[in-house]
């Protein structure tokens, strides 16, 4: 085993060599531009272009000429979301999301507003769940969109977007789903979906960062998008810019490690999850796993761990890569939103952290990092009062602290 551990799944995941091996020769010997329609350069990576949409197509049940390519999953949100608010601006302008969305939502959702749209921000419940009655109450005769994500970045709750998008399509809004963390993780079907416009990314899914898609359906209903990008009409004129040909071979060909391996590697990958939880949770008390127990992405473990900092505690395991419930902004730090979401106080948000499992760690990975965890929150607990001032019976909410 070699130090350090990469644990943090979530953030991004290193290229598959069956994946690095098929893009290595779109750099150099067939380096054409897939718009070259003139020469065997540029009809040769056409036709690796329309492979990979092929690839994407199977693993989402959807036609190839639905896959508009972009850099990665926050362009695809921008694109989904301003594209409809621009293109739909006649029929309304309100959009339904949820509070627990990832940044490239929410934020685009402020800039809409500022531009005049309307937006609901809708609740989640202690388990991170959106109710699906609460989604269909929000709807008004001015909403034109919905957009709700699949998998969650932090906790890993898989939403009902089923039950969501056969909504959407009993009162006919458009259906907009981030899928960034569930594509190729758990099956995804946009036509059973009912999802009308879905994100999704290659980093997440063992290919190259800088490329991304957006599925955008062709009919019942067909979706139109107002460009962000213009210039020569590439991808149906919702996206122009030359296609980046090595990244998109190498999405497509993760899709298809997925579409073939996912049902073995999620059964292995949630072994492994349940391993590393039942150590931690079998040699420590007061800790909590947020999001809900079984809704939830095989690869992801959300604990937080009473009387604890997350950042102390990421400091204490150096040499394993993970990701803490805090967020640093400027010069605060602020515990993450989406605990806060679920009713979960700054103190507990705050001594959170999240394991996120994948593709290449081991169970003697698996092994050491409970291990380590386990030595670090009882190392730090014994230099903590609050934490032997609760095992004695002290109700800390009752303590009346003197400030200087």
């Amino acid at each position: 085993m070699k130090l350090p551990i990469f644990m943090d799944y979530h953030s991004t995941t290193p290229v598959d060599p069956r994946v690095l091996e098929v893009m290595l020769p779109y750099f150099s010997e067939k380096f054409g531009n897939a718009a070259s329609r003139n020469h065997s350069f540029g009809w040769e990576a056409e036709k690796a272009v329309t492979l990979s949409r092929e690839q994407i197509a199977r693993l989402i049940n959807c036609d190839p000429k639905e896959i508009i390519f972009t850099s990665g999953a926050t362009e695809s949100d921008n694109l989904a979301l301003k594209g409809v608010a621009e293109m739909y601006r006649q029929k309304g302008n309100h959009i339904i999301t949820a509070v627990t969305e990832h940044k490239a939502i929410l934020d685009t959702a402020k800039r809409l507003e500022k531009e005049g749209a309307e937006v609901t921000y809708l609740p989640v419940d202690k388990d991170g769940l959106i109710h699906p009655d609460e989604v269909e109450a929000a709807i008004t005769d001015k909403t034109i969109l919905i957009s709700i994500m699949l998998a969650n970045n932090e906790i890993g709750v898989i939403q009902p977007i089923a039950e969501i998008g056969r909504i959407a399509k009993e009162k006919g809004v458009l259906f907009h789903c981030d899928a960034t963390q569930g594509v190729g993780k758990v099956p995804v079907d946009v036509q059973a979906m009912g999802i009308d416009l879905m994100s999704f990314s290659a980093h997440k899914i063992y290919g190259p960062k800088g490329i991304g898609g957006l599925y955008v359906r062709k009919k019942n209903p067909r979706v139109r998008l107002a460009a962000m990008m213009d210039g020569g009409g590439h991808e149906r004129g919702m996206r122009s810019g030359t296609l980046n040909v090595p990244g998109i071979v190498g999405l497509g060909m993760a899709c298809e490690i997925c579409e073939k391996e996912m049902e073995t590697e999620t059964k292995r990958l949630n072994e492994m999850r349940l391993k590393l939880q039942r150590h931690i949770l079998k040699e420590l008390d007061e800790v909590y796993i947020n999001g809900h127990p079984e809704k939830r992405l095989a690869q992801n473990l959300n604990i937080s761990f009473a009387y604890v900092e997350g950042e102390s505690l990421l400091m204490g395991l150096n040499e394993i890569a993970l990701s803490s419930g805090s967020a640093c902004t400027t010069a605060t730090l602020e515990p993450s939103y989406v605990l806060r979401a679920l009713g979960i106080g700054s103190d507990l948000a705050h001594s959170s952290l999240r394991f996120g499992i994948g593709r290449f760690n081991t169970d003697e990975e698996i092994d050491y990092v409970g291990k380590r965890v386990v030595e670090t929150v009882k190392r730090l607990r014994d230099m903590s009062p609050l934490y032997e001032m609760a095992k004695e019976g002290i109700d800390l909410k009752s303590v009346q602290w003197t400030q200087h």
